[in-house]
């Protein structure tokens, strides 16, 4: 049995059919392909993200201080990533943060 026999394959996170912004570009709302509609203001997104310079690659821990970010933040730029992820430029000029399907449903979930 070779390596590849052993290893299980994981389970396709849901995705989103439709993805769009509100006219202002401070909300994100989306469709997912089991038909849940969820949503998730761009100041919600900015506090969320992800990436190294937001949270501490080794701890996990969130650097941010969600404080820090203004109420008023917009989503300037959406773009895919493969087929797994959105990344996000906001107004504030970060644009570094790689939101994969599963993080973008929880935040969105709890947004509502």
């Amino acid at each position: 049995m070779s390596f590849w026999d052993r290893i299980k394959p994981t389970e396709r996170p849901v995705s989103a059919s439709e993805v769009t912004l509100s006219p202002d570009n401070t909300r994100l709302s989306l469709l997912w392909e089991d038909g849940v509609k969820t949503g998730a203001s761009a100041q919600m997104l900015r506090q969320q993200c992800p990436c190294a310079g937001c949270v501490d690659e080794w701890t996990n821990k969130r650097t941010l201080d969600p404080a820090r970010v203004p109420a008023d933040v917009r989503i300037t730029q959406l773009q895919p990533v493969g087929n797994y992820a959105l990344t996000f430029v906001f107004s504030d000029g970060h644009g570094t943060g790689i939101y994969p399907w599963k993080l973008l449903r929880e935040i969105t979930q709890a947004q509502g």
